[in-house]
């Protein structure tokens, strides 16, 4: 994924309308967010996510109400908060756009009115040079972002914004839940082959081995049938190490004891 440009309004502590032109900062490959308290670096981020989800991260998660709070306390009452990102994933240049809902002032008489969230997704046409408009439907749009991104909203908060200590949660969640994460992130079937693989050669190693070591405890109790009190057997099951080693001590003090008494 590689974000091009985030446009917001009257979002967060932004009153007015800002843009961030990611290419640009990009260009010389690394780049630094920072300000003092409050000047707004984590409200780009809570964007960026929001565009993506239409949800922000963590704690600031706050419920259907969420709408409301994101709105910049010093917009203007006919401004609506608005978030655009253009970004290219899975090698397609799209541009998502969301306001959230907002209470507006009456376009007819006095007191307020409640609009509605809305949404839009447009993918660039490289051969025609315009956009187009692929769906206004909220559901649909979330299923098409989270299944080219690979990730949920809580897997990007975690792994791709990594905000103010949800990197730590992550690192301390359980083995299971950390390898199905990176393992969509980055593609790591091929080990699971491997590891797979290796299982499949233990497990038949295994039975080679207990094969064995079952044929030799079978000659070696023929072998105390001979020798009858010279020659003590490990207690020993198949498969566990030693096994051999002790049943050829065990032979050669019968082999000896044996030369002693002709």
């Amino acid at each position: 994924m590689r974000l091009h440009r985030l446009d917001i309004t009257a979002f967060g502590p932004f009153g007015a309308s800002q843009s961030v032109d990611f290419d640009d900062l990009s260009a010389a490959g690394l780049f630094l967010l920072h300000g003092p308290t409050g000047a707004g670096k984590t409200s780009v981020l809570d964007a960026v996510c929001y565009a993506l989800y239409g949800s922000v991260p963590g704690a600031r998660q706050v419920g259907s109400g969420q709408g409301m709070t994101l709105r910049s306390d010093h917009a203007a009452a006919g401004t609506r908060t608005e978030v655009r990102l253009e970004l290219t994933v899975a090698g397609r240049r799209l541009e998502i756009t969301r306001q959230p809902p907002w209470e507006r002032p009456k376009l007819r008489g006095r007191g307020t009115t409640v609009d509605k969230a809305q949404t839009w997704l447009r993918e660039y046409d490289a051969t025609a040079g315009t956009w187009r408009d692929l769906s206004r439907s909220h559901q649909e749009i979330g299923e098409e972002v989270t299944q080219l991104l690979g990730m949920s909203r809580e897997q990007f908060c975690q792994v791709v914004l990594l905000p103010q200590g949800d990197f730590a949660r992550f690192l301390r969640a359980d083995a299971e839940a950390r390898g199905k994460l990176l393992g969509r992130l980055f593609d790591t079937r091929r080990f699971a082959e491997v590891e797979k693989h290796l299982a499949e050669r233990r497990r038949a190693t295994e039975t080679r081995v207990r094969e064995g070591d079952a044929a030799l405890l079978a000659d070696a109790h023929r072998m105390q049938q001979a020798a009858g009190s010279a020659m003590e057997l490990p207690e020993l099951a198949p498969g566990e190490p030693g096994l051999a080693e002790a049943v050829l001590r065990a032979a050669a003090v019968a082999r000896g004891t044996a030369r002693e008494l002709l």
